[in-house]
């Protein structure tokens, strides 16, 4: 038996003894005059006779207010079994929508909306029923975007923006523009997702969910440069595994060098990369390449495209040996456009990073073109011989053969510049816009 039922039999007695002690020996009487009457009680009877009478009208009072709140507890009955039908409505329509069964999950919510709407008409659960609704029609919607059916999903849609915006309730608002926002980049629709996004709050606007579709937005609206900044955030929320933020980050930034039309663009996209970009050797050779594409245009004299490209470019002497063979190709190509203009700052560099590799065909291809525009005529014939017999480019052997006929030519040695013209030539035949280079 526990603890607590043997303390209350062991009070039980105790009452019972002392009531036995104060009335099994109580000779007292009440004595009640009603001239010409006298009426005489002993105690004991008045006392269980006032306990009885109280007893009765306590209940009559209760019973009375039992009656009188029936009609209250009807409305509340009837409110609980509609709550209970919202609430089985709604966890039935996010089953139904899991499941994929989009027209049950509508129905469902169509009919947890029916439950709901007079329990928020008549005031009934306040917030909690507010929120109810508001999720109802936020559910029929989703539904009815997955049936393509866009006015139920906009007719429901406007009612939760409405119900959310009655409520003040921050949070339920924010998952509406937020649901509003991912059917309109669902939808290829970037004003109203533009639109939708501006809505947000600054919070929200930051969170990983909002990124993602932020991400997805710009590029619909082939805005690389406010994408490569959104996958950057992303990458620090650790949205995205460490070799695919790497592979992300790095396309957006190409496709950002591709959005820039001058060399002021350029230059200002290269002084928002970070260190580790700005020695990445993709990204370098492929804003060079987008610099001399821009830079063409310019006008005769000005080289300010040239020193920038060739800044940009240098760190990635030291790491030419680190490269792939198509990095490494690229590089000498574009490092052959660069030569024009260079000092003897230059010349060392490249003439010291081609005896560290002498088996290289394209660093002595590059050293050869550097000996030639620093008019170190016998230094480049050697090199350019020496290239010819190692190239596999056409397009790099027609231009070495080239070289070798202007410096024939300027030798006056006329057979050796013909038969250098008609070797390059030769070369030229064996790939397309090689004699653009030439």
């Amino acid at each position: 038996m526990p603890v607590k039922a043997v303390f209350w039999l062991v009070g039980l007695f105790a009452a019972a003894a002392a009531l036995a002690l104060l009335m099994g020996q109580n000779g007292a009487t009440v004595t009640l005059f009603w001239p010409p009457y006298r009426v005489d009680m002993s105690f004991n009877l008045v006392l269980g006779s006032v306990l009885a009478l109280f007893v009765l009208v306590y209940l009559a009072l209760r019973s009375v207010a039992a009656l009188r709140s029936l009609p209250r507890e009807a409305r509340r009955w009837r409110a609980l079994q509609r709550e209970r039908a919202v609430y089985a409505g709604l966890s039935d329509a996010m089953l139904n929508q899991l499941a994929g069964r989009y027209v049950r999950a509508r129905s469902a919510a169509q009919s947890a909306v029916d439950h709901v709407t007079p329990l928020v008409t008549q005031g009934h659960g306040g917030t909690a029923h507010r929120q109810a609704q508001v999720l109802a029609h936020l559910v029929a919607a989703e539904a009815a975007q997955a049936l393509q059916d866009h006015d139920k999903r906009d007719a429901h849609f406007e009612a939760a923006l409405k119900g959310a915006s009655e409520a003040d309730a921050v949070t339920l608002k924010e998952a509406v523009l937020l649901r509003a926002l991912t059917w309109a980049v669902d939808n290829n629709r970037a004003e109203s997702a533009q639109r939708w996004l501006s809505q947000l709050p600054q919070g929200a606007a930051r969170r990983t969910a909002t990124l993602r579709l932020k991400l997805k937005l710009t590029r619909l609206t082939q805005d690389h440069i406010a994408g490569f900044e959104t996958a950057r955030l992303l990458a620090k929320h650790r949205a995205f595994s460490e070799t695919a933020s790497v592979s992300i980050l790095r396309r957006l930034r190409m496709a950002a060098f591709k959005d820039c039309h001058d060399a002021d663009q350029l230059r200002a996209v290269w002084r928002g990369m970070d260190r580790a970009e700005q020695r990445d050797p993709a990204l370098v050779l492929a804003i060079v390449e987008r610099l001399r594409e821009v830079s063409a245009a310019e006008e005769p004299g000005d080289g300010s495209a040239l020193v920038s490209a060739r800044n940009w470019v240098e760190p990635l002497v030291d790491q030419y040996p680190l490269l792939s063979d198509a990095l490494r190709d690229q590089f000498v190509r574009l490092m052959v456009d660069l030569l024009p203009g260079i000092d003897a700052h230059w010349l060392g560099r490249i003439e010291t990073l081609q005896r560290a590799h002498p088996a290289d065909a394209g660093l002595l291809f590059l050293a050869a073109e550097t000996f030639f525009f620093q008019k170190l005529w016998g230094k480049a014939g050697v090199a350019y011989q020496q290239a010819t017999r190692s190239l596999t480019d056409p397009a790099l052997k027609a231009r070495a053969w080239h070289r070798l006929a202007q410096l024939a030519d300027q030798r006056g040695d006329t057979p050796a510049a013909l038969a250098a013209w008609r070797e390059a030539a030769s070369c030229a035949m064996g790939g397309k816009a090689v004699l653009e280079t030439i």
